[in-house]
C-alpha cells in the first residue's frame, strides 16, 4: 500500500530559516509532529547519509520513533529524507520519503513537502489514512516556530 501527501505553505520568513528549522536537532523538537506531540528525543545531520531520527510522543504518552536519514541535503533549496516509523513496541509500521522544497517568491518562502509512504500492514493503512492531517498539522507547526524566531 502507498500514500502520497504533498502540503504547500507560505512562510514570511527567510528561506534558509526555514531551512534551519528542518535541518537543527534544535529546532526540530520545538515544532516537528502534528498537534499535540512532542519530540523528547531528537539528532539531526543535516548532510547525505547524515542521521534523521527522533522520538514523538503521543498525547496519551505513546512513544513512535522516526529514524533513518537525510539522502539529499541542497541548502537552503531542498532536502530528501528516507525514513522509517516505528510504533510504541519498537516493530516497523511505515517507510516514508520526506522531500522538502524551499522556493524564495516575492520576499516570501514556500515550503513544499512531498511525502510518499508505504507499508504493508492494517496497521500502516490505518497510520496513512490519517497522513494528509498530520503533514498539515506539522507544517502548521513549523510555520508556528518560524514566525516566532523573527
Amino acid at each position: 500500500m502507498e500514500k502520497k501527501v504533498v502540503v504547500s505553505r507560505f512562510f514570511d520568513a527567510p528561506r534558509s530559516r526555514v531551512f534551519e528549522a528542518w535541518t537543527s536537532a534544535e529546532h526540530l523538537p520545538q515544532w516537528f509532529g502534528p498537534a499535540g506531540f512532542t519530540v523528547h528525543s531528537c539528532q539531526a545531520e543535516a548532510r547525505a547519509g547524515g542521521v534523521f531520527r527522533l522520538c514523538l510522543r503521543s498525547p496519551d504518552g505513546r512513544d513512535f520513533w522516526v529514524r533513518g536519514e537525510y539522502r539529499e541535503v541542497m541548502a537552503p533549496e531542498r532536502l530528501v529524507i528516507a525514513c522509517a516509523a516505528d510504533d510504541e513496541k519498537g516493530i516497523e509500521r511505515l517507510r516514508e520519503t520526506i522531500q522538502v522544497t524551499f522556493a524564495e517568491e516575492a520576499g516570501r518562502t514556500k515550503l513544499t513537502v512531498h511525502v510518499v509512504a508505504t507499508g504493508p500492514t492494517p496497521r500502516a493503512a490505518a497510520l496513512m489514512e490519517g497522513m494528509d492531517q498530520m503533514w498539515a498539522q506539522t507544517v502548521q507547526r513549523l510555520h508556528g516556530h518560524v514566525k516566532e524566531r523573527k
